[in-house]
């Protein structure tokens, strides 16, 4: 990480300048009571709202709050699947290595069915890697969601706007003006007031304020979806499943492996290791539910879910100690039609100033654990986008963009929960071989859902969002520049060495959680002479009156502050000069104008590790690569092809 910028500062960097100057003695935090003015209002601080939260907590010139009905933070409970994906976007916050080392690493899956000797019992049928070699540098890890709420709230708090949440208010109403600038008009009100009560007590206690956008992220049941007209449509498979965070005493030989056991006769069971090295959580299917039953009426007690996951551990035992939190469910998937509140027939007139996120607009079962990383990427693509417009930086149109991507993402997870759904509510099937092989599975056919697993472990480890041609998606005219880095895609990393330092690291660690872009110069095999592809294209950027950085970064502010440059080389570091690199590649920030010296990189010579080989880089020719602040590929280009860069930028960004 990068501080010291604009002077020395001790103390623990995590811990920004706070944007307000508080007299001395007073705490250096927002006000308790909110203001009548927002930018930006949140409703939930579930995943979705945290991650937006922490996203705008960076920016203290955008006046943002986040109001939760809850009393307080989440303890325990709910989600705790995170996918490489969300890690990746993690260490954009700052805190994926924190996550690493308290959480579970999911490393392999096992499956089991039962013993075609004994089907009463179970036996181990196979072995799979949970993730696939290469697919990312981030690992799939397993930690409680009020851990994950609790690292959100660590950068909100430290961020310079000192961001906090208002607990115990609910949304009591809301109204949208489009013709004033604050558009939303928001009622709150303090969770355990009656509304059907005496009307002075109500209007006393409530709390109008106006904000430009509010964003709801407040559930499946949510008010912020439910004021704007919006339903989730879908439907239930009349299916029942519980859920379990226990400590328990078993001889089931793959406790702590990520495990999918069928049994003949007595449902399935799906075995998520937590962190700790002792807690686990059980996934335990239930009996099907009649047409328009609800789970609520069968009276399932945490006893029930108990004697079930016994039945199907079978000739094992289970002896579960304490049980830490258990829930029940039906499976079902429903989403909903629009993320904002522009009706459809309006869409190319109006402008969104509300957006649900989470489960505010897509529901499904847990079990594949997808839940909370498709929510945090919802708020991850909406957050960008609300500090680009309220930042000056780009027009509002922009926030078009959210619902027709992120509808299209929730989308795709709705149909593929359904199938999941499908897989682990079937039946199990009978293996031709009861013989073990050399994994210690039972030879013969691989079962369904072992298949299914791998046919789809890009999905579950959430990398099978591709974003389509758009104004903030180029076409993929060169794409064979570099095969590896697929236009709309989330950035894949690679290892690198800095050229100031000889430092190893991850090419992706460069993008924080801070709405710039990031040009990415992959320099062809050549010396990097005034006359070379990147010292020509580095004159552009800094020279030319139609370069992106000259059109779109406000007076005063540093060089990198809207579109941040960085080059890789292909030669080895030591062959290369740093005094003799552009300007544009050492530039001088902050009020000391000091130099940055990280902005350079050479592939990593390792054996495996060369990012051009790994990614396909083109070496005579290199290419540009254009990324998205959420760590999506936006474009790729020649080196050479400035002008449609510069038209690129000019349909995003507002010229200064």
């Amino acid at each position: 990480m990068q501080y010291h910028l604009n002077g020395f500062r001790p103390g623990n960097p995590d811990v920004r300048p706070a944007a307000r100057v508080q007299a001395e003695g007073q705490p250096d935090t927002l006000p308790d009571t909110l203001p009548d003015t927002l930018d930006v209002l949140i409703v939930g601080c579930g995943p979705a709202g945290l991650t937006l939260a922490a996203y705008l907590a960076g920016f203290p010139q955008i006046a943002t709050r986040i109001v939760e009905r809850k009393p307080g933070p989440l303890e325990k409970g709910q989600a705790d699947g995170i996918s490489c994906r969300s890690m990746e976007m993690f260490t954009a916050f700052g805190f994926a290595d924190t996550v690493i080392r308290q959480g579970y690493q999911v490393s392999e899956k096992t499956f089991w069915t039962p013993d075609p000797a004994n089907p009463a019992h179970i036996a181990r049928q196979g072995r799979v890697d949970d993730v696939e070699e290469g697919l990312s540098e981030m690992p799939h890890m397993i930690l409680n969601q009020a851990r994950v709420h609790d690292l959100y709230l660590d950068v909100m708090r430290n961020a310079p706007s000192r961001l906090i949440p208002d607990y115990g208010l609910e949304l009591a109403g809301l109204t949208v003006d489009p013709a004033r600038s604050h558009a939303v008009a928001a009622t709150l009100r303090p969770v355990g007031i009656d509304a059907n009560g005496p009307d002075a007590l109500v209007s006393a206690t409530e709390i109008t304020c106006r904000a430009r956008y509010v964003v709801g992220c407040d559930g499946a049941r949510s008010a912020v979806r439910q004021a704007i007209g919006q339903r989730l449509e879908g439907g239930s498979a009349n299916q029942a499943w519980g859920v379990m965070d226990i400590l328990a005493v078993t001889d089931f030989p793959d406790i702590r492996c990520k495990s999918l056991i069928k049994s003949a006769k007595d449902g399935n069971v799906i075995i998520i290791p937590r962190e700790g090295g002792y807690l686990v959580r059980l996934y335990i299917e239930l009996d099907r539910l009649h047409e328009g039953e609800r789970v609520s009426g069968r009276a399932i007690t945490c006893d029930t879910l108990i004697a079930a996951a016994q039945r199907v551990f079978r000739p094992y035992s289970l002896d579960v100690r304490e049980v830490v939190w258990w829930s029940v469910y039906e499976v079902g998937q429903r989403l909903a039609a629009r993320f904002d509140d522009v009706p459809e027939a309006l869409t190319a007139e109006r402008l969104p100033h509300v957006f649900i996120a989470g489960d505010a607009c897509h529901t499904h079962s847990p079990k594949a654990g997808q839940g909370m990383n498709v929510s945090m990427g919802d708020a991850f693509n909406l957050g960008w986008k609300l500090a680009a417009v309220l930042t000056g930086r780009a027009q509002p149109d922009l926030l078009r963009s959210y619902s027709a991507e992120r509808q299209a993402v929730a989308a795709d997870l709705i149909a593929f929960d359904r199938d999941w759904a499908r897989i682990m509510s079937a039946g199990p099937e009978q293996q031709p071989d009861a013989a073990s092989d050399a994994n210690g599975g039972a030879k013969g056919e691989m079962a369904e859902f072992q298949r299914h697993f791998i046919a789809h472990g890009r999905y579950t480890a959430g990398m099978s969002v591709r974003y389509a041609p758009s104004p903030l998606i180029g076409e993929a005219h060169w794409q064979s520049l570099a095969p590896g880095f697929p236009i709309g895609a989330r950035f894949h990393s690679a290892p690198v060495v800095r050229l100031s330092d000889a430092r190893p690291l991850q090419l992706g660690q460069i993008v924080q959680a801070d709405a710039r872009w990031r040009l990415i110069a992959f320099c062809p095999e050549q010396r990097p002479d005034p006359s070379s592809a990147i010292a020509e294209l580095c004159a552009f950027l800094t020279t030319s009156p139609t370069s992106p950085v000259m059109r779109h970064t406000p007076n005063g502010a540093d060089p990198d502050a809207v579109l941040d440059l960085r080059a890789v080389f292909a030669q080895p570091r030591h062959s290369l000069k740093l005094e003799a690199m552009p300007p544009a590649l050492l530039p001088r920030k902050g009020r000391l104008d000091l130099i940055d010296y990280e902005k350079m990189f050479c592939a990593d010579p390792s054996p495996g590790r060369n990012i051009y080989d790994l990614r396909g880089i083109n070496r005579a020719q290199g290419c540009l690569l254009v990324l998205r602040p959420d760590q999506y590929v936006a474009h790729l280009l020649p080196l050479h092809e400035t002008g449609t860069l510069s038209a690129f930028f000019a349909g995003i960004l507002t010229a200064v």
